[in-house]
């Protein structure tokens, strides 16, 4: 091959990567969106905004689908190798997990139908106030994870997995405030389940914006670290070999 004719492939694998990377930044911003609209119909009482939310889950799988034939595609057209090979297997994972962060906020959605829809007695609004709280933490995870992902910042990264283990640290205090409520009035079982179901949902969401972080550690340095605590990925992260 010569030199002109891997210099076009190259230009060619390239352009196809930023067309991959468009559709990812087009996936993340409608998964924040789901998650934003989800818990607004849930303050809102709104169950029609609700069942918008869930029907344009779709949306995101059709996306989430048009990445993965991206991928396959470009597999079999240009059989990348080692950092284009990584640079795939990192795209196809993130798309992934924006999918499954649509997933939670779909969840959110239905329980606002379950909670307002009908003549149910609907829950006292004090159950919920963990919930949009915790969702804006998560907003501000995908934020700074899809910028490491664009911007391949290892440093905005760690700040993601950090901002994980604060939403864990608020899902356990949101369970003891619950657990309190409970106490003082077990008529409101129910309704204390379905939020814990709620804020469940939220604080995976955040799970999968910490693994794009990861996943962004991967494309850099080629080292997984799902699995590591903060201080070995912040370690990983500052070695000097690149």
């Amino acid at each position: 091959m010569n030199e002109m004719m891997g210099g076009h492939i190259v230009n060619r694998f390239n352009d196809e990567m930023s067309q991959l990377h468009g559709l990812v930044l087009k996936l993340s911003e409608l998964a924040r969106s789901q998650m934003h609209d989800a818990v607004k119909t849930l303050d809102d009482e709104d169950c029609e905004a609700a069942q918008v939310v869930i029907e344009r889950d779709k949306k995101l799988n059709d996306l989430d689908i048009e990445a993965d034939d991206e991928i396959i595609r470009l597999i079999a057209k240009r059989q990348p190798m080692a950092k284009d090979l990584r640079d795939i297997i990192a795209v196809g994972k993130i798309v992934s997990d924006l999918e499954r962060i649509g997933d939670q906020a779909r969840w959110v959605a239905r329980m606002t139908i379950h909670f307002y829809d009908g003549d149910k007695l609907p829950p006292n609004h004090h159950l919920l106030d963990d919930i949009p709280r915790m969702a804006e933490m998560v907003d501000e995870m995908i934020i700074k994870a899809m910028g490491a992902f664009e911007n391949l910042d290892l440093e905005q990264a760690l700040d993601v997995i950090q901002l994980n283990l604060e939403l864990e640290n608020e899902f356990k205090s949101a369970l003891r405030r619950l657990s309190t409520y409970l106490m003082d009035d077990a008529r409101h079982v129910g309704h204390v389940t379905e939020v814990v179901l709620g804020l469940r949902a939220i604080e995976r969401a955040g799970g999968y914006a910490k693994n794009i972080a990861g996943y962004v550690v991967f494309l850099v340095k080629g080292t997984d670290v799902r699995h590591e605590s903060l201080e070995q990925v912040a370690a990983e992260v500052r070695a000097e070999a690149w």
